[in-house]
């Protein structure tokens, strides 16, 4: 039978061809050139030269089936519209790219039900499955990673497995002793979605501070987590007589941002504006926002280390938490 033929109208090499150049059995080719311990080095190298002189390349699939896996791992966000996701699938795609891998992402679109769903699915087509899922409650969480495995969590914890996370509260305790030091003590907190493990810890440090600064009004305004809520909190924000609002994250801050100055209202000297997440336009708004730079782009490549650890056959890593920095900008000054 012929070879088939190429791209570019040549036969194909095969890699009975590489074998019979470097008069060794099939097996031996395989095993050699994915790299088995088992193979003599001198065997090898006269299996390699063989496939760089017919210039050899292993079908992805023949490579998948002999080395039992598909060199691809699943990655599940909330929201690819949210620059934050973008950033933490930039540094994880770039450092499993470094180990020849590759990365399927699927949106959940902030639904608790495709969390679960897409989890799931993209585990039976991958070697593994990197789970950023903020709204999936506690208890189906635990229940779903036993089924996953290998599984690493990104801003979430679970049992033995592996995680990183970004600390939320902490980072916002810190914007709101800014605030404080700035005189302002009646503050709105524009809140995310209610079922958020990201918004539940800015609740608790919000409970925290209050407990230590009696003098201080901090309230809630249910909000959301795109430009579009920020802006539709706006009268509600203006109507409430704070002096600064914290934001669930920067789109809501911007959202905010436009709607209040295109109603009048003079940032920082009638309103001061905080958001969260330091995305790449934070630093160009009018004026530039103030903000917790989450280093996003480092827990997507941490997440992969510790993914790549599980894959290689590693304990789980212990549970890492990298620490968002105070960013002071334009958008917050003094109370009026």
């Amino acid at each position: 039978m012929p070879r088939p033929p190429r791209l570019d109208g040549s036969a194909r090499v095969t890699i009975a061809d590489v074998a019979a150049r470097a008069g060794v059995s099939l097996s031996t080719v395989s095993r050699a050139l994915n790299g088995n311990p088992t193979v003599d080095p001198a065997l090898a190298a006269k299996v390699q030269d063989a496939a760089a002189a017919l210039d050899y390349t292993a079908s992805p699939v023949a490579r998948s089936l002999v080395l039992g896996r598909t060199q691809t791992v699943a990655v599940v966000v909330p929201d690819l519209g949210n620059p934050t996701f973008q950033a933490i699938l930039r540094g994880l795609s770039r450092a499993a790219a470094a180990d020849d891998y590759h990365v399927l992402v699927a949106d959940s679109a902030e639904s608790v039900d495709e969390e679960r769903v897409l989890a799931t699915a993209t585990r039976r087509r991958t070697d593994g499955v990197i789970l950023c899922a903020p709204r999936l409650p506690q208890d189906e969480l635990d229940r779903l990673v036993g089924g996953l495995r290998p599984v690493v969590l990104i801003n979430r914890s679970s049992g033995d497995v592996p995680s990183v996370r970004a600390d939320y509260r902490t980072a916002l305790a810190a914007e709101l002793e800014h605030l404080h030091a700035l005189g302002h003590r009646r503050v709105v907190f524009l809140a995310g979605a209610p079922g958020s493990v990201a918004n539940a810890a800015r609740l608790e440090a919000i409970e925290q501070f209050r407990a230590g600064h009696p003098e201080t009004d901090v309230t809630e305004i249910p909000c959301g987590v795109d430009f579009e809520a920020g802006a539709a909190a706006a009268p509600a924000v203006l109507a409430s007589g704070a002096t600064a609002a914290l934001a669930f994250n920067d789109l809501v801050a911007m959202g905010l941002l436009s709607a209040v100055q295109a109603s009048g209202c003079r940032i920082p000297d009638d309103l001061s504006i905080a958001g969260f997440d330091d995305i790449p336009f934070a630093q160009y708004t009018t004026p530039p926002l103030t903000t917790a730079a989450v280093p996003a782009a480092e827990l997507g490549a941490q997440a992969w280390s510790r993914m790549r650890g599980l894959l290689e056959g590693a304990e789980p890593g212990h549970p890492l938490t990298l620490l968002p920095e105070l960013t002071v900008r334009g958008s917050t000054g003094p109370a009026a």
